[in-house]
């Protein structure tokens, strides 16, 4: 019984430490990588278009993320190829998944700020929805303030 339950663990920490890679897939191993990643493992799937600034940053700090999360399976695909015909306003797109469920989605280039977006907001906003638990005790994105909220009066 202790032997089985010692393999076991240590085929779960096995796959836990193979998802901290940051996988590029093909949208033809989309069903297998995401929808049935496995039991009880998180996934969180960036979906890009190629040459972009923004996804080139989102990329960088997904595999950031994937090595401080090593138990959670950060992986990018090109839109296209798991989605024919998908609509670039829509990029950069993230789903969370878990046991093929979708527990998430962040659609558009502003869901995550613009390119001054900081690994640590991104980490945030992920924990909000499940799959990290983050270290983080506030929520590291400053607040907007414009002029109208500090009370400034009008222009004549």
């Amino acid at each position: 019984m202790y032997r089985q339950q010692r393999l076991a663990e240590g085929r779960a920490t096995q796959l836990r430490n193979k998802c901290g890679e940051g996988l590029e897939i093909p949208g033809k191993d989309y069903v297998q990588e995401v929808t049935k990643a496995g039991e009880g493992l998180w996934v969180i799937l960036h979906l890009y278009k190629q040459g972009t600034p923004l996804s080139s940053l989102r990329h960088r700090l997904f595999s950031g993320l994937a090595r401080k999360f090593p138990d959670v399976k950060f992986i990018k695909a090109i839109s296209t190829t798991c989605t024919p015909n998908y609509p670039d306003r829509n990029l950069p797109t993230v789903f969370v998944h878990v046991e093929g469920a979708i527990k998430a989605q962040f659609t558009g280039p502003l869901v995550f700020g613009d390119m001054n977006l900081t690994i640590d907001e991104l980490e945030w906003k992920l924990s909000e929805s499940g799959p990290i638990k983050t270290d983080l005790e506030e929520n590291p994105e400053k607040p907007v303030t414009d002029a109208w909220s500090r009370g400034a009066t009008p222009c004549p």
